[in-house]
């Protein structure tokens, strides 16, 4: 499913309009970036929680020369942790 699809399917389900249910993805989608990006953790009841998580710098290969050692800077990276109620529903 992509996000059109995830769009027409949010506006059928809830009875509004494609542009309407375009906004409140978009807005759900931005206030979880900003929150996270934030540093704070977004957590949907049953669904999941997103955070954000640094991930340590290390000593890699460069894929050109192996020979050549290259420093991998520390990255923020997102994360999402499942909830129970989605991990449920995946395993039946």
């Amino acid at each position: 499913m992509n996000k059109a699809q995830l769009i027409e399917t949010l506006a059928e389900k809830v009875g509004i309009t494609k542009a309407q249910a375009e906004q409140a993805i978009e807005t759900i989608t931005q206030t979880i970036t900003e929150k996270i990006k934030g540093g704070e953790e977004v957590t949907i009841t049953g669904f999941g929680a997103f955070s954000a998580r640094k991930r340590a710098g290390r000593v890699g290969v460069n894929p050109r020369n192996p020979s050549e050692k290259i420093q991998i800077p520390d990255v923020v990276v997102p994360k999402f942790k499942a909830g129970k109620v989605l991990k449920d529903a995946l395993k039946s």
